[in-house]
């Protein structure tokens, strides 16, 4: 076992949790708050996820309705941490395009089975990835936006549409979301083990199977957080999230 369920990680858990809610308050972060308050649901919610994973797994519609779940999740935790405004639910779009197809063609190949032990933690990193890289890119491209709104207006007069004078100021912000996924990428093994190699191989699978699978996960996160900064980007260039002029 890689970490014992016991007293002492309980112990240690708060701990940290602590600090990072005190370091953040010392450097006037303005986040300690919501540090305690994503350690705490983040324990309430993996205890239920702990709880309920047999029996999800083992009935197709819980599964589907697990599955169905994380994703409103995700489409509600995205397009909130982008605008406070009606247009969040537009967040939905770019997690669905990231995620949907990749699922569908290791569906379709045999690579996934539709086992929950399998689809469940599968669907899950991808949907996370798309969540992030939602967030990321929406938010850099809407601050973006707001701050060179005379270049926007000036684009504007001399001639372009709406869509390409906000593509052109927003895009390179946009595509910043990219970055954590492609340095995760390109230093693994160097820097990092990941969470699915080090998995596998507490699982009993070889390094070359571990290996395998992390390197799966990574490139269908890259192509996953492509299709999501893409499309929140072409949402944010037409004018379909927005934020509301303070």
């Amino acid at each position: 076992m890689l970490l014992p369920v016991d007293i002492t990680l309980g112990v240690v858990l708060a701990l940290l949790l602590a600090a990072a809610a005190v370091v953040a308050a010392v450097a006037s972060l303005g986040r300690s708050r919501e540090i305690v308050l994503a350690g705490l649901r983040a324990a309430v919610q993996l205890a239920a996820v702990s709880v309920l994973i047999g029996w999800v797994v083992r009935s197709l519609p819980a599964l589907l309705g697990f599955l169905a779940l994380m994703y409103a999740v995700a489409v509600r935790t995205a397009g909130r941490r982008i605008t406070a405004n009606r247009t969040w639910w537009w967040a939905a779009l770019p997690i669905a395009a990231g995620v949907a197809p990749v699922i569908a063609v290791l569906l379709l190949t045999g690579l996934l089975p539709v086992r929950g032990l399998a689809l469940i933690p599968v669907t899950g990193i991808l949907i996370g990835g798309a969540l992030t890289a939602t967030v990321l890119g929406g938010r850099r491209a809407l601050d973006e936006l707001t701050m060179r709104r005379g270049e926007v207006e000036a684009g504007m007069a001399l001639g372009l549409l709406d869509r390409d004078a906000r593509m052109e100021i927003a895009r390179p912000a946009a595509s910043e979301a990219l970055l954590p996924g492609l340095d995760q990428t390109r230093t693994v093994g160097l820097v990092t083990l990941p969470g699915a190699f080090v998995g596998m191989l507490l699982g009993g699978a070889s390094p070359v199977q571990a290996g395998a699978v992390q390197l799966f996960v990574l490139v269908a996160l890259m192509a996953v957080q492509a299709v999501a900064v893409a499309t929140v980007l072409e949402l944010v260039a037409r004018g379909r999230m927005y934020r509301d002029s303070p």
